[in-house]
Formats: structure tokens, C-alpha cells, sequence
């Protein structure tokens, strides 16, 4: 199994071929595919590769899926004793991506195809 730690939207994140992520607000359009370039480290059948601090020639292709708006949080702030009360609501932008493959110096080493064929059949089909 093939992964990759990647950077996006400042924070990093362990990403794999065939699974959704939601990252910081990304400015692309909808089923738009991007490049992902900030590749920190690289693990494919047990070769490692480690970026000081990117690791070269590594891309991760991505598909867009939607923007969305994440949970609220509550942000309040009191002052005891001064009658001072500040209540604020925040809701991040989010993009949610969909990793369709990794590349290393051009050649697939893992993409969204070969992953959905290693998942396990259903079980409980007896009949």
C-alpha cells in the first residue's frame, strides 16, 4: 500500500489513492483535477522516501469533489468581574478532494483503480 504526508492548506496530512480529504478551501472549480506538489515523504512496498523538506519529482493528482462549509465553533471570550461578554460563531471553508493517484518522476506508483481492487468482498454472501 503506497501512501504519501503531504501539505495542504498549512497543514500536513497522510493521504492515500481511492479516499476523500478535506483540506483549507482550494481555488478550483468543481470536478476540476489539481496537481498536489507539496510532498514531504513517500512510502510505496516498503521504499521510503523522506523530503528535506520536499521530497523531488513527487505529485499527487487530486479531483475536486465540492466546497462546503465545516462545523461552527463557538468562540466566546469573558472577563470576570467587568460585565465584558463576546460570544462569535466561525465556520471554515473546506474543500473536500478525492486523490486519484501518486507519481514519482512521472511513472503511477498507486492510483484510485488498483486501490478499489484490493478492497475485501462483502461479507455474509452465502447464497
Amino acid at each position: 500500500m503506497a501512501y504519501a504526508i503531504i501539505e495542504a492548506g498549512g497543514k500536513q496530512m497522510r493521504v492515500e489513492p481511492g479516499r476523500f480529504y478535506d483540506v483549507d478551501r482550494v481555488h478550483s472549480e468543481e470536478n476540476e483535477q489539481i496537481t498536489i506538489d507539496q510532498v514531504l515523504f513517500v512510502r510505496n512496498e516498503g521504499e521510503i522516501s523522506v523530503g528535506q523538506p520536499l521530497v523531488e519529482g513527487v505529485t499527487i493528482q487530486a479531483t475536486v469533489l465540492r466546497h462546503f462549509r465545516g462545523r461552527k465553533i463557538i468562540v466566546y471570550k469573558m472577563q470576570p468581574k467587568k460585565k465584558t461578554r463576546k460570544k462569535q460563531g466561525h465556520r471554515q471553508e473546506l474543500t473536500r478532494l478525492m486523490i486519484d493517484s501518486i507519481s514519482v518522476n512521472g511513472a503511477v506508483i498507486a492510483s484510485r483503480e488498483a486501490a478499489n481492487d484490493l478492497e475485501p468482498e462483502a461479507v455474509g454472501d452465502d447464497s
